[in-house]
């Protein structure tokens, strides 16, 4: 059809925009799509893969070091020895950038839940008519998605209970001299190899008297027992299953599920919770987990014939003793390590294996979650490589004391340690973890 003429005074008609022949778009609209396609969701399965195909690399480079090792201890050929050796540090060196790239990418920062936690505060404090002070920090601190996800459950229900036991209404705020709005923390802050939690409050703290009428009307410990607990040990019972001391059922409390819940999934996490609390002042709570569960160090080490390995990013030092240098202090022995008393267990005796012959010479590996200091006595190191931790099936996995099973690439599957539950059953006492396993 024909155009209407032009009428005198109209503005000039806009081309038409130039296409490349390649059918490309407009310079302006090419740079916006490459600035959107610089991320890509991906399916954290498919990550997963990839980490145990690597795991599984790693296996076998180890079985090529053993090779090369064994070649070279009966005498083979220097040259082809000299080559393997060097082809398999060339082969580490590019494994472990490939397993730090996965590692990277299966990092995500806390804040992810951090934002989540703040909108639950907002709505607790609403329900309940407290007025709340939430603070924030470390939501820059990143960790393997899998632990941030498992991580969520845990960390809303200690702000729960920290708003709806600990921080009391305005009015009894005012009249005890603090401010009407409750103060509850959120921190997070990353400690080497493993990251710090904190959640903390400025309430009423917990009430050792009520804990003890609750422990004894729930069968949860004894009169007698409970008289003769020390101040931690009381406390914790508040980890028991069970506990609770809500005097009556609400949406919040009261139903029976409480920080045992907590505890058991920072456990399955290979993480530690630690408590502290002071009447009037508030209640503390500090979680220590390691960074990622994937591919890990460990230290690999025998004990009445059977070998374990132990993460090493939760090992502080390796110490040679003699059998004079352990004393008995209160039934339970313990060395003395730079001025201080330590706990010491003997791997073998943990477990209920069969006493093999006295030794003059043993190893101590002195392994720290948090706070907490333990020395693991074993008979022999082995070796130190990296591993990955299989989970246990159905029947193993409540075991206390084991995080898993790894394969040390000699067709060898070995139990690998959770120092943090091994940490806690020490410090409650020294039969406990051993009944659990027998």
């Amino acid at each position: 059809r024909a155009t209407p003429a032009a009428v005198e005074g109209d503005p000039p008609p806009r081309a038409a925009p130039r296409l490349s022949p390649t059918g490309e778009p407009p310079q302006e609209e090419t740079v916006s799509l490459r600035s959107v396609s610089q991320a890509v969701r991906v399916d954290i399965r498919k990550l997963d893969k990839l980490m145990s195909v690597v795991g599984e690399l790693v296996l076998v480079k180890s079985s090529l070091l053993a090779v090369a090792e064994r070649l070279k201890s009966e005498g083979g050929d220097p040259v082809v020895t000299g080559e393997l050796l060097r082809a398999n540090r060339s082969l580490e060196r590019k494994l472990d950038e490939l397993q730090n790239g996965i590692l990277e990418v299966r990092m995500v920062p806390l804040e992810q839940i951090f934002d989540k936690l703040a909108r639950m505060v907002r709505k607790t404090a609403r329900d309940l008519g407290k007025e709340i002070d939430f603070e924030v920090a470390g939501g820059d601190v990143e960790l393997d998605k899998l632990i941030v996800e498992d991580l969520s459950d845990p960390l809303m229900h200690l702000i729960r209970n920290a708003i709806d036991h600990a921080i009391e209404a305005p009015d009894r705020r005012t009249a005890a001299g603090k401010p009407a709005a409750g103060r509850v923390r959120l921190l997070a802050s990353q400690r080497g190899n493993h990251a710090e939690i904190v959640v903390e409050d400025d309430g009423a703290g917990i009430d050792e008297e009520r804990v003890r009428e609750v422990a004894i009307e729930r069968g949860i410990a004894t009169a007698e027992m409970v008289r003769d607990m020390g101040r931690r040990d009381l406390v914790n019972l508040i980890f028991a299953p069970g506990f609770s001391t809500a005097k009556s059922v609400t949406a919040l409390s009261g139903r029976g599920v409480g920080l045992d819940v907590v505890k058991n999934n920072i456990s399955n996490l290979s993480g530690i919770i630690d408590l502290s609390t002071e009447a009037g002042r508030g209640t503390r709570f500090v979680i220590t987990l390691p960074l990622t569960l994937a591919i890990i160090r460990a230290l690999v080490a025998s004990v009445s014939g059977r070998t374990y390995a132990i993460p090493l990013n939760s090992v502080l030092e390796i110490l040679e003793l003699r059998a004079r240098d352990v004393r008995t202090l209160s039934t339970r022995e313990v060395i003395s390590l730079r001025g201080s008393t330590l706990p010491l267990v003997r791997l073998g005796r943990l477990f209920g294996h069969a006493a093999g012959p006295a030794r003059d010479v043993l190893y101590v590996i002195v392994v720290g979650l948090a706070q907490q200091r333990v020395g693991i006595a074993v008979d022999d190191l082995v070796t130190q490589q990296d591993i990955v931790v299989k989970a246990l099936g159905a029947q193993l996995s409540g075991v206390k004391g084991i995080a898993g099973a790894t394969d040390l690439g000699n067709r060898q599957a070995v139990l690998v340690l959770d120092v943090g539950a091994i940490i806690e059953e020490v410090v409650q006492g020294p039969d406990a973890l051993r009944e659990a396993v027998g």
